[in-house]
């Protein structure tokens, strides 16, 4: 793979514990700009562990972490909270506030993260272009509560792409729905990485995800998903990258997974189809 383009996110040989017990350990890989990165690994594998530690939620006990070229483990927390506002984050089960509009909660970045310098006449334009983008621009005045699983998912991408972020991090995106509403919320992200050219990290436990990822493309004239041809270029490069009881024991391409003899990464593998 090439290595010309500026690097994103960078672990170095990072080691997080809790209360004594290994969460991360020496994990060490580097996303650069536009790539896709595709984390596989079992419940407690440390894949939400690895997400809070890229945004600087959770500091390592000895490694180092670079986003956007600075190393969090030497930011104050103003520093933190502005480096912070360039990533885009999707939490696990949506996160969003039930006593806000799905306007108010796509807004939430815009108006609260006062160094992504967001003027007030232009809040409300954002947070309808992020919506339309996620195919619920008539949701503005409703309640999460009135919407389905499936459509809690897409108003927190909104959320997350609204402030155009350079990195996106998605918690499992599609845990807990139906098999075609998660294609549709993975048709999103192919969506959402080829259109604004983001870095993007998607954590699952689903092949089928990654699978998505890594084989379609994003058509802006056509308006719609296209697979990728055998020995086409694909406008985002996708790695996929395996956890298990906190190390990292596969980083590659998909062939490369496939291709993998080890049988807990074969578990995620054979659960494509």
């Amino acid at each position: 793979m090439p290595t010309t383009l500026p690097s994103v996110l960078r672990f170095e040989n990072v080691t997080v514990a809790f209360e004594g017990v290994p969460a991360l350990t020496g994990v060490s890989f580097e996303a650069r700009e536009t790539e896709s990165r595709v984390i596989l690994g079992s419940a407690g594998s440390g894949k939400t562990v690895l997400l809070k530690t890229a945004l600087g939620l959770v500091m390592p006990d000895s490694g180092k972490v670079y986003l956007f070229g600075r190393d969090l483990t030497s930011l104050e927390e103003k520093e933190l909270i502005d480096i912070r506002s360039r990533v885009g984050m999707l939490f696990q089960e949506s996160a969003l506030f039930d006593s806000l509009t799905i306007e108010e909660n796509v807004a939430y970045p815009l108006v609260n993260q006062k160094c992504i310098h967001c003027p007030p006449e232009e809040v409300h334009p954002r947070v309808v272009e992020a919506l339309k983008f996620v195919e619920l621009g008539e949701t503005l005045e409703k309640f999460p509560s009135e919407l389905s699983g499936g459509m809690r998912r897409r108003a927190a991408i909104a959320r997350a792409v609204v402030t155009n972020p350079a990195l996106t991090l998605y918690d499992s995106p599609t845990a807990g729905l139906d098999p075609i509403t998660a294609h549709t919320i993975m048709e999103l992200l192919v969506k959402e990485r080829d259109v604004t050219r983001t870095t993007s990290l998607v954590v699952t436990y689903r092949y089928q995800d990654g699978n998505v990822m890594a084989n379609f493309r994003y058509n802006l004239e056509q308006g719609r998903l296209d697979p990728v041809r055998n020995g086409a270029r694909r406008d985002a490069r996708t790695q996929f990258m395996v956890l298990q009881e906190g190390r990292l024991i596969f980083e590659g391409d998909q062939d490369q997974l496939e291709a993998s003899r080890d049988p807990y990464i074969s578990k995620f593998v054979k659960q494509r189809v």
